[in-house]
């Protein structure tokens, strides 16, 4: 049963930040919100996030789920026996005390998860990219880096209807950096017709993964400028009330790094978090301030506003639309390493999909958090990770 407080919502969006193998988190939220029968009609993604979007928007709503999880065992590394092995044993046995138990466990799991990481840089990973031979190569920005993400087309064309996704049933929104201005830009299917290379525009992240050529224009991945597209949603006009999803893979807070190993996944998490809780503290003071510029020019007389179409002018551009975000940030397990984001293992994957899924059932438990702001206000979030 779809949960009444959505229909309240003109716009429902889905906000997914970039992350590589870490995405596999956004389909267990994905999964999460088509549980209780929650379905947004606006998608906006950056690089492995604007390749859920395609999943999302390519597929009929009682597929979604299981398109994802066929796309995410496609392009993630079969399930390893040997780990697959040692995790019965720790289950099977419960080997040691606790603190043990957890410790060696969480070791176990950094030297498969390591070994992964190393396979994927070695040997690429089946249906997404390939190592380039006599790699990084040259001649120009679409033939030089260390991967070919070709592959890639053909996998996203399995598992998406791009008919499906340019007939605007959901909007979507991708987000890319363009190679020559070092402009952020979208690809939106309200405005073009989507094609499976804007998607791979989306996570051209170099130096691993070359540029796209699209129309005479190269692009590279759009976490170059801005890892999430939080800002399209909240700025796109005309402004409607609407329910916000965004789900981010990086998590700005962290622990002081203590090796230089720690010092890659600090920079890493800084760096692709794209500080997206500063930028709803800025929309969240932006929007304070619409909301008293619309109590102002509704305490001016009908008879002064009518004699100058300023004021009608001004309205249009402060019109108080609510806006509520539910923000998700997955936290890193004690076994992540910098490696995290081109770690895929069957194994992590999962661990991430059951963490999206769990985070979002969690925050649904919460009664009140999916309703309209209330009067007088006309932004409101909610992290279940700050609430607990």
């Amino acid at each position: 049963m779809r949960h009444k407080e959505v229909l309240a919502y003109p716009r429902v969006a889905l906000v997914l930040q970039g992350g590589g193998a870490l995405g596999s988190y956004q389909a267990g939220v994905i999964e999460g919100l088509y549980e209780v029968g929650i379905s947004p009609n606006w998608v906006a993604g950056i690089s492995i996030g604007a390749l859920n979007c395609a999943l999302m928007a390519g597929n009929a709503p009682k597929h979604r789920v299981g398109k994802l999880k066929e796309f995410w065992e496609t392009i993630c590394r079969p399930p390893s026996l040997a780990a697959t092995a040692v995790s019965t044993m720790f289950d099977m046995f419960g080997l040691g005390a606790q603190a043990l138990r957890t410790y060696t466990q969480n070791q176990t799991e950094r030297v498969f998860g390591s070994f992964a990481a190393t396979q994927t840089m070695l040997e690429g990973q089946s249906g997404f990219f390939t190592p380039r031979p006599l790699a990084p190569g040259g001649g120009g920005p679409g033939s030089t880096s260390y991967y070919d993400t070709t592959p890639l087309l053909a996998t996203l064309e399995k598992f998406a209807d791009f008919d499906r996704i340019n007939s605007k049933e959901m909007r979507v929104s991708i987000g890319a950096t363009n190679l020559s201005t070092g402009n952020f830009v979208y690809f939106d299917n309200t405005e073009m017709k989507l094609q499976p290379k804007h998607f791979l525009a989306s996570g051209a992240l170099p130096p691993g993964f070359a540029a796209v050529e699209i129309d005479g224009e190269f692009y590279w991945d759009g976490g170059c400028v801005s890892n999430t597209p939080l800002e399209q949603v909240l700025n796109v006009k005309p402004r409607e009330d609407t329910l916000i999803f965004q789900v981010d893979l990086w998590s700005a807070r962290g622990k002081l790094p203590t090796d230089i190993f720690e010092v890659l996944e600090r920079q890493k998490d800084i760096q692709y978090s794209s500080r997206t809780r500063g930028v709803t503290n800025q929309v969240n003071d932006l929007q304070q301030l619409r909301q008293l510029l619309w109590d102002a020019l509704a305490r001016i007389p009908k008879n002064v506003k009518v004699k100058d179409p300023w004021f009608d002018q001004l309205a249009q551009q402060v019109y108080g639309a609510r806006y509520n975000c539910i923000q998700l940030i997955y936290k890193n397990k004690p076994s992540a390493g910098h490696y995290k984001d081109f770690e895929f293992s069957h194994e992590t994957m999962s661990h991430h999909w059951r963490t999206g899924l769990s985070d979002m059932r969690r925050t649904l438990e919460n009664p009140n958090c999916l309703s309209l702001p209330p009067p007088g206000e006309n932004f409101v979030t909610y992290d279940v990770h700050r609430h607990q």
